[in-house]
């Protein structure tokens, strides 16, 4: 998948391409609002938009122009600015995500994963996993033709390791990303619903790493 990120900060520019290209994602760097307006009409699965640029062009004009031509492209918005105000205004304009800075080079990745995902869920609805076919759309899981009932917690575990397959995670990240940042219940909650899972889908191939957590294959 085609990223474009926008970033004035030339060293964590250069970080993040790194991350995102060892996740498989071919990735150009734009340095100023100016240059990533002359590439407006490429075809990319999703911008990275830094609110304030040098130059008379930012973040939110470029949003307005890419959803002018490009109205299904997917944008995350970064900035030093954590102020709702700029979260309103972004996600008003389409953006599908806000992260403030500083923040962690795997907390973008994740969020970049997250909002992919959702946008291939529009295009294709039906995930196959081993005999399981899981539809995002509906939240159901068949087996056989046989539906396999699951609470919205599970259904959000299996939904984040599906996303995530072959990578592992432990899991304090598991709470965040299933139960919310808000969260702050003790993280073996994350043993519990896993088991009831594996229970109910007992062909997930979800390896547990000792002393890390858990990885599905």
């Amino acid at each position: 998948m085609k990223i474009y990120y926008v970033e004035d900060e030339a060293n964590l520019a250069e970080i993040i391409k790194k991350y995102l290209i060892r996740e498989g994602y071919d990735v150009t760097l734009f340095y100023d609002g100016e240059s990533a307006m002359e590439r407006i009409n490429d075809q990319v699965d999703l911008w990275i938009l830094d609110i304030n640029l040098p130059g008379d062009i930012d973040g939110f004009q470029l949003i307005t122009k890419i959803k002018e031509v490009q109205p299904t492209t997917s944008v995350i918005f970064t900035s030093a600015r954590d102020k709702d105000m700029d979260k309103v205004e972004g996600l008003e304009l389409g953006s599908d995500d806000y992260l403030a800075k500083p923040f962690a080079p795997r907390e973008l990745i994740l969020r970049v994963k997250a909002v992919l995902r959702r946008n291939s869920y529009a295009s294709s609805p039906l995930i196959h996993y081993e005999t399981y076919e899981i539809n995002t759309e509906k939240r159901e899981i068949k087996e056989n033709d046989n539906i396999i009932r699951l609470t919205n917690k599970e259904y959000e575990l299996l939904a984040f390791f599906i996303s995530n397959k072959g990578e592992a995670f432990e899991r304090e990240v598991i709470l965040k990303q299933v139960w919310g940042p808000e969260y702050f219940g003790n993280s073996r909650v994350v043993d519990d619903l896993l088991r009831r899972l594996r229970q109910k889908m007992p062909k997930l191939r979800i390896e547990t790493i000792y002393g890390h957590g858990y990885r599905l294959l």
